[in-house]
């Protein structure tokens, strides 16, 4: 049987080190960093989403609000906001909560943030660093990901890793972290030819496809670390990922679960982000 990869223990070890670098940030600059939050409209996911958030970031001693508009707000309403909190020194990390209200451009505004508080590392600059190997911000579940395959104690380097989905907030981030550890890496998608085949060459599979179920135990190396980025409702309702989480964890090596795996890493990690945008802005004046 798998070992199963702890999700919520990681996340919390994570907010412990960002909560001790709030207070040496806060005696070194007599202010703690500032994380702000837009939320446009009602979506009911997304309402979670940001209070818990907002929560967490309290919980750390981090300063900051979410601003709640509603979904009648124009673009031009949103790119002042934003360009506002663009310009206020007290604020480091700025997160637009996505989906955005239909007739919104979800793109552009993503990227009015300023690429030194982007702290979902959407910003096309975002993307560049880290495909061209400096230093930036990186989205958080990417980050979250492959702090647990550190825990796990997963060898990277020289291994052959596949990652099932290409979107820019999971897939492509993370496989350019995994190329950054000097992993050989597949990014595979729904043309992939003989997707199973190419799935069972993996010493490290990454599922974000949001399909459940879709990785059973016949895309799986016997052995291999399994991260189950999908969030997914099965029939009765239930929160599930993209593997079969029953079948594959009597073939795998190392897997997270759904829930409790990957999911409580994303917010540790945007605190994490907005500690580490804090730090590099003021270094830099």
């Amino acid at each position: 049987m798998a070992k199963i990869i702890d999700g919520k223990a990681v996340a919390q070890t994570v907010r412990n080190e960002v909560a001790r670098g709030v207070a040496e940030f806060r005696a070194a600059h007599g202010r703690a960093p500032g994380l702000h939050v837009i939320l446009a409209g009602e979506d009911p996911a997304s309402t979670v989403y940001v209070r818990n958030k907002e929560k967490a970031a309290l919980e750390v001693g981090m300063e900051g609000r979410v601003h709640r508009l509603p979904a009648s707000v124009s673009q031009a309403q949103l790119l002042g906001l934003v360009g506002e909190l663009n310009r206020d020194p007290t604020v480091d990390g700025i997160l637009v909560q996505l989906p955005l209200p239909a007739g919104l451009d979800a793109q552009g505004i993503v990227q009015s943030v300023a690429p030194s508080k982007d702290v979902d590392g959407l910003h096309t600059v975002s993307a560049g660093a880290l495909w061209s190997g400096r230093p930036g911000l990186v989205p958080c579940t990417p980050r979250g990901c492959l702090r647990l395959l550190e825990h796990a104690e997963v060898r990277l380097e020289g291994a052959r890793a596949v990652v099932v989905g290409r979107s820019t907030l999971v897939g492509k981030p993370i496989a350019g972290l995994l190329l950054e550890r000097n992993a050989t890496v597949t990014l595979a998608h729904s043309k992939t030819r003989d997707l199973s085949a190419v799935c069972r060459e993996a010493d490290v599979l990454v599922a974000a496809v949001g399909k459940r179920a879709l990785i059973d135990a016949s895309f799986v190396k016997p052995g291999a670390a399994v991260i189950d980025v999908g969030t997914n409702r099965d029939d009765n309702g239930k929160l599930c990922g993209d593997v079969d989480f029953a079948a594959v964890e009597k073939v795998a090596g190392a897997i997270t679960p759904v829930p409790g795996g990957v999911g409580p890493m994303t917010i540790a990690m945007l605190l994490d982000n907005t500690l580490l945008a804090a730090r590099a802005r003021l270094a830099s004046v």
